[in-house]
């Protein structure tokens, strides 16, 4: 279930007034509006409000033509019926946002007045968090005194006034609660001021977060560099005026709804978790030969690690490969200990070996069951190294991708584009392990594939092993992602990727394994498809 395009539609029915029925009783909302004209007509006779905080206010009604039209201050009158997305119950009214709030911003605060303690001081950033959370780990400040300065001159915001967020992440939304103190940035942050009883505050925050006004926002902020709401465009949103019973009504109900969708986005994060835990316990059981029998009649594993070196022998008599200086041999010594010599050097690795193994399989490092292989980019610039018939994968191909083989990415190269570059052609079946941005992305080339240099991929010395190395790297990527270095970005090299302990057991086995993951994994994914 998508619980963001539910929480979507629960908004929609509200600002369309279909989450509860109307009350013909009820107070309409035109005169709502006429009161609140009323109370600013004499706000501007009482000094609170100047005449040019009203000169641009307007009056939205619906003609004898059944077409939508506004009112200026001049008199002036513009049809505005393609303004309007939908047709309103009885006793709602159409208006603009600057009808039902004084929308404004701040006095600029200079960062040399930042402090490290005293009153919290919001950025848009921090707005978010607010509206997403109910809370913020806040790190500015600015003094005591400072504050009192701008509420006594300027004033602060109050119990029932929207912040919302107007760079960035435009549009989120946070109402202040009673206690609430602090002051906010200029430009990044607008306050909507709640100036009559009349309004729910809760109401109009679900009114902006509806794709409603998600859509002006964002047709408001086309052509900056950044997403931007400033006042004047904030001011002139076309919104929703219910009667204020039914304000009240709808908040209340779509407090309940959405809390009962954040359970449902709860139960399904949790099952989620659970899902990819068990995945995993099902690979880490099986690369320990727990998850299927042995069987005594199989090849010991220590005959196939033989048979591959002897492979990787001959590729080494024919150029293909280099002899590794460093050649490990893993064995098990009378006393029951792992030991590992590397020419005359002969060294003790329990404390290495992650877990126990069948008495029938082995240990043995990566690099002697395969060549680890990086990649490489051809120049972008040079339109004779592109679009040719080599696939070429990078780690971006991988995002998302879940199925075990790969055959290609978004892009081709040329065969001159492959000669030209660090790229290299992996055979097929090769194990394809993203060694950066991220690490552990993973698929078995299906044909002969390339990659950028965003890899540190494993060509296997023989046939018939890609598919249980594709699962053991899956459950010894998190001891991978340990040994990578980098300040900017963790990466994985080709050395520390070739010193990777793999458990080995025999190739029947390693048959066996593999079914019964991909079994167990269908059946997994199948419950996961059924939550979308």
């Amino acid at each position: 279930m998508d619980t963001k395009a539910l929480r979507q539609k629960i908004l929609d029915l509200a600002i369309r007034g279909k989450l509860v029925p109307q009350d013909p009783n009820d107070e309409p909302a035109s005169v709502l509006l006429e009161r609140i004209r009323a109370e600013k007509q004499q706000m501007v006779k009482d000094g609170k409000l100047k005449p040019k905080d009203i000169k641009n206010d307007t009056v939205i009604f619906k003609g004898d033509d059944n077409l939508h039209y506004e009112q200026f201050a001049d008199g002036t009158v513009k049809c505005i019926e393609d303004e309007i997305p939908f047709e309103l119950p009885d006793g709602w009214e159409w208006c603009r946002l600057k009808d039902l709030f004084d929308i404004g911003s701040s006095k600029r605060v200079l960062q040399s007045d930042w402090k490290e303690s005293g009153v919290p001081f919001y950025r848009a950033r921090e707005i978010v968090k607010l509206s997403d959370n109910g809370y913020v780990d806040n790190e500015l400040f600015i003094s005591e005194e400072h504050y009192k300065k701008l509420s006594n001159e300027y004033g602060v915001p109050k119990a029932g006034d929207l912040m919302v967020s107007g760079v960035g992440t435009i549009g989120k939304t946070y109402v202040v609660k009673e206690n609430d103190k602090f002051y906010y940035k200029d430009a990044s942050v607008l306050c909507f001021s709640k100036k009559y009883d009349y309004l729910s505050s809760k109401f109009y925050r679900f009114v902006l977060e509806s794709n409603f006004l998600r859509q002006q926002m964002n047709e408001g902020s086309k052509g900056t560099t950044v997403d931007t709401i400033t006042i004047s465009t904030a001011s002139n949103y076309l919104v929703v005026l219910p009667p204020i019973k039914e304000q009240n009504k709808i908040t209340n109900m779509v407090i309940q709804y959405l809390e009962f969708v954040d359970s449902i986005h709860d139960s399904k994060e949790q099952l989620s978790l659970l899902i990819r835990n068990t995945k995993f316990k099902i690979l880490d059981l099986a690369i320990q030969g727990k998850l299927v029998p042995q069987d005594p009649n199989d090849e010991p594993a220590s005959v196939l690690l033989e048979r591959i070196q002897a492979e990787k022998e001959e590729l080494i008599k024919q150029g293909k490969i280099k002899r590794d200086k460093k050649e490990s041999v893993i064995f098990k010594g009378d006393d029951n200990s792992y030991y590992e010599k590397i020419g005359d050097e002969i060294t003790c690795i329990d404390d290495f070996l992650p877990f126990d193994i069948p008495d029938t399989w082995t240990w043995t490092r990566l690099k002697n069951i395969g060549d680890v292989i990086g990649g490489g980019t051809p120049k972008t610039n040079n339109h004779n190294y592109w679009d040719g018939e080599i696939p070429w994968v990078t780690p971006a191909d991988l995002s998302g991708y879940n199925n075990m083989y790969i055959a290609y990415g978004s892009r081709f190269i040329t065969e001159l584009g492959l000669k030209e570059s660090s790229a290299q052609l992996l055979p097929k079946d090769s194990v394809l392990f993203s060694s950066r941005a991220p690490i552990g992305y993973i698929a078995i080339a299906e044909n002969a594939i390339a990659t950028n240099q965003g890899f540190k991929s494993v060509s296997p010395y023989i046939s018939g092993i890609s598919e249980y190395l594709y699962f053991c790297l899956k459950r010894c990527t998190d001891d991978i992602i340990q040994r990578a270095s980098g300040t900017t970005f963790k990466e994985i090299s080709g050395s520390e990727m070739s010193e990777t302990l793999v458990p080995i057991p025999s190739l029947n086995e390693q048959k066996k394994i593999v079914n019964l993951i991909s079994d167990l994994f269908a059946a997994i994914n199948n419950v996961e498809a059924s939550l979308n």
